[in-house]
């Protein structure tokens, strides 16, 4: 099986389904890569090249480079959506959601129920999340628990190149509103992924790795650094379960439910905020249906309650590493 980047997995993804269905366009903020300007139409194909090539092969007409307005573009997408196109609007960076979040919250979440079931919203909003890329804190945060909160969207959260084109394709494909959260940091991580087009259902975590003394929760990026804890304390006699829920909503509250079940103990390891997050969420859902299955308290790692630093040192402070993990779970096994 080839092995491809997140980028690639992802324009992937956005090539398959655009080939497939002809009502599939994308719309945002230099998607084209430069369309409109004096120079090379498809000169770079989005803020980190993600639609590059699509320009060539779909055209202006379903590759649409937008005004810097967030809130058109979303209001665009939903009205779209409604008549019968399946829109991937981009939202370049999560932080901008302020200026367009009516659109998303109050509009596109809203159609289905407001008309009794009747219309469809198959809108996707892609957008990045995630500190490390020395982008300060307004082009860092990590906000997917805000739109977990809103009834009507689905949330996904891939942490890997295979299920960022599965999960992506599947998202296109839905035919209500969908947010895809893609870590800046994970565009140039490779995994295996095959060319035909897969689709991978929402709602369903993936087993990173077995275990039977904790078990540990993480999403996203933070994946990454549980698996690599988990490894290193494997050769300590510490047996962790790293589990990936892959959507925030639908949550698979069961797989999380099954495997504190097993392990009574749970680390749960979130890039979200500290107050009213995703570990905060999960903990809360452990804690009421899984309380007599634990042997200890929930330890939530979350970085502190303050905007992301510009400094790279403080920045490489605030992001939850391995080794806290490491001593997180040394504090559980002790119990």
């Amino acid at each position: 099986m080839p092995q491809k980047t997140y980028r690639q997995a992802i324009n992937e993804a956005l090539r398959s389904e655009m080939q497939r269905d002809p009502g599939v366009i994308i719309l945002g903020e230099d998607v084209a890569g430069g369309a409109g300007c004096a120079g090379e139409e498809d000169a770079y194909g989005g803020a980190l090249g993600v639609t590059k090539g699509l320009i060539g092969e779909f055209g202006q007409s379903r590759v649409i480079d937008t005004p810097i307005t967030e809130s058109a573009i979303v209001g665009a997408a939903a009205g779209a959506a409604m008549t019968g196109l399946r829109p991937v609007a981009e939202l370049m960076f999560v932080d901008f959601l302020g200026v367009c979040f009516d659109q998303i919250f109050n509009q596109a979440a809203k159609f289905r129920y407001m008309f009794g079931g009747k219309a469809k919203t198959p809108l996707v909003l892609r957008t990045m999340i995630g500190a490390g890329f020395r982008a300060a804190a307004q082009h860092s945060q990590t906000l997917y628990h805000l739109f977990t909160a809103v009834p009507g969207l689905k949330c996904v959260v891939p942490s890997n190149a295979y299920d960022a084109k599965g999960l992506l394709i599947q998202a296109i494909r839905d035919d209500d509103p969908v947010v895809f959260f893609e870590h800046k940091v994970l565009y140039d991580t490779t995994d295996d992924v095959p060319d035909e087009a897969y689709s991978i259902p929402f709602g369903e975590a993936n087993l990173v790795r077995e275990g039977n003394d904790v078990t540990m929760v993480a999403l996203s990026r933070m994946v990454h650094f549980a698996a690599e804890a988990a490894d290193s304390l494997a050769q300590e006699g510490i047996s962790v379960e790293v589990l990936d829920p892959r959507t925030t909503s639908p949550l698979d509250e069961d797989s999380i439910i099954e495997s504190v079940e097993k392990t009574g103990r749970l680390v749960i390891v979130d890039e979200s905020a500290k107050r009213c997050g995703l570990a905060s969420d999960i903990a809360g859902m452990v804690s009421q249906k899984a309380f007599s299955a634990l042997k200890t308290g929930i330890i939530q790692i979350t970085p502190p309650h303050t905007p992301v630093p510009f400094s790279p040192v403080l920045e490489d402070a605030w992001i939850p590493s391995v080794d806290g993990i490491k001593q997180a779970v040394h504090e559980l096994a002790k119990h």
